[in-house]
């Protein structure tokens, strides 16, 4: 279907063998010409088995390097150390077991806890929120920890990945670091950087939302068909059906960029795959209007800018506060004045 087409695929050992117990799965991902990028959730004789048959058929494998939940799960500001011995232990791994990777992915995203904390309106989120924002030394120490992650893996032969939330754009635009600190995100220099576009996440305007980043894009990540980590006791977002994941594809395809799919086990359990094989993402797809989501993305650009520059914005307040004191001033005096000449002119 594509001739760069790669599904992100989420599972430990137990549910990663189940997956592939088929063989029409490795089929369907060689009749595509598809990649994997998969999650390196542990070190598992599993996963061993299933990577070495990735390279006997011939299935490109990205390692999509993860953590345990208790250290955030995702690489972010304040795991850099562990992200960096996460890579290490990994190499070791794949030296010992021979293991061959066609790229190394990063996924850039807060803590996997804090971000849990922050749905259920937990206080304790606030406090961290803050300190980072207030503290840019700590968001250079991570910069330079991740720069130096990102030498290594190149230096080791590595293609690189990274995994971004569209915001990272905007950011950039405007110059800023505020999303990254609040958030506790890090921009990560890498050979492909994949915007994960997933519509069912801000579903009602998904479609809108992506069609918007996609010219912004290196990579389009689509999705989502189902799987992945979730937070106990949160309410899951419903996964796209075929109809929904076809005009995503649609909309990606036509960009000519690299596209991702969140997730393998998703379209695996949804019936997706064998319907891919014959699946023509030249067919026809509406354009999505994006004036709403574009303009967003301008008023937020400016508040990035400003919440940047904090004493800026302070000095704005200020002026304004002070003009609209003159103003009402004036118009005390003018009260006052006019009645006084009447009194003249009598």
């Amino acid at each position: 279907m594509h001739s760069q087409l790669t599904f992100f695929c989420e599972l430990d050992g137990p549910h990663l063998k189940k997956l592939f117990e088929s063989r029409f799965v490795y089929d369907d991902l060689k009749t595509l010409g598809a990649s994997i990028s998969l999650g390196i959730l542990d070190f598992s004789k599993e996963r061993v088995e299933i990577v070495r048959r990735f390279n006997q058929f011939g299935i490109p494998v990205t390692a999509w390097l993860l953590l345990p939940k208790e250290d955030g799960y995702w690489f972010n500001l304040e795991n850099h150390a562990r992200a960096l011995q996460r890579y290490a232990d990994f190499k070791a791994w794949t030296d010992t077991n021979k293991l061959e990777w066609s790229a190394i992915g990063l996924d850039i995203e807060p803590d996997f806890n804090q971000m849990t904390d922050a749905y259920f309106m937990r206080p304790r989120v606030l406090k961290k929120v803050l300190k980072r924002y207030i503290s840019k030394a700590v968001l250079k120490q991570a910069s330079l920890a991740y720069r130096k992650l990102a030498v290594t893996i190149k230096d080791d032969g590595y293609f690189l990945e990274t995994y971004h939330f569209p915001l990272i754009v905007d950011e950039r635009k405007a110059r800023s670091t505020v999303a990254q600190r609040i958030g506790g995100l890090v921009d990560v220099p890498a050979d492909r950087e994949v915007l994960m576009l997933y519509s069912s996440m801000f579903q009602p305007i998904g479609n809108r939302l992506l069609w918007t980043y996609a010219e912004d894009a290196q990579a389009i990540g689509v999705g989502s068909t189902g799987g992945g980590v979730v937070m106990q006791g949160a309410k899951v977002q419903p996964p796209l059906n075929w109809e929904e994941f076809c005009t995503d594809l649609r909309l990606a395809w036509q960009t000519g960029k690299p596209v991702y799919v969140f997730s393998l086990e998703g379209c695996v359990e949804q019936n997706f795959l064998p319907r891919l094989v014959t699946f023509d993402p030249s067919g026809e797809v509406e354009h999505p209007k994006t004036a709403l989501v574009t303009g967003a993305r301008i008023g937020l650009s400016g508040v990035l800018w400003l919440l940047e520059s904090p004493f800026v914005l302070l000095a704005g307040l200020v002026g304004v506060i002070s003009a609209i004191v003159a103003i009402q001033s004036g118009k005390k005096r003018r009260k006052t004045v006019i009645p006084n000449q009447r009194k003249r002119l009598q």
